[in-house]
């Protein structure tokens, strides 16, 4: 591939920043991202998908973690695990890994990144190929696709 000496740089700047070792790594992860992203964009609501749902909000907001509570008892299905951490005497920061379809993932993240109270919220979605087949006790399995 020919890169202009400028466009060069900028990208040897990116590897050393990273800490990518060569050219060839950065640009295999960089492939593989925009392939994410244009396979998510691509599918809309449609396929699975693993995912992380971070946000802050503030707990003396009104019943918001009971809300929040709510919201992710009655979404169960989608949450695999939830991190809590006290960022200051107001604020809280929550992260929630995900798993399920497309267009349900991203309904509970908009919900929860909707609610008052909640000031910043990001949602980082990966596809996801899902077995057929679940196992004995009853999940789907789901393997990133590569």
């Amino acid at each position: 591939m020919s890169l202009t000496e400028e466009l060069a740089k900028q990208f040897d700047d990116f590897i050393r920043d990273k800490g990518y070792t060569n050219r060839s790594e950065a640009m295999r992860d960089l492939i593989r991202e925009r392939l994410e992203q244009a396979r998510l964009k691509s599918s809309a609501d449609s396929g699975y998908c693993v995912a992380a749902l971070t946000y802050v909000y503030n707990h003396h907001e009104l019943d918001l973690a009971g809300r929040l509570a709510s919201s992710h008892h009655e979404h169960h299905d989608l949450t695999l695990a939830t991190q809590h951490v006290h960022l200051d005497h107001d604020n809280c920061l929550e992260t929630v890994l995900l798993r399920g379809p497309v267009k349900a993932v991203r309904a509970f993240a908009d919900g929860v990144i909707a609610e008052r109270g909640v000031r910043h919220g990001k949602l980082h979605m990966i596809p996801v190929a899902v077995e057929e087949e679940a196992h004995s006790h009853g999940h789907v399995h789901s393997h990133p696709i590569t």
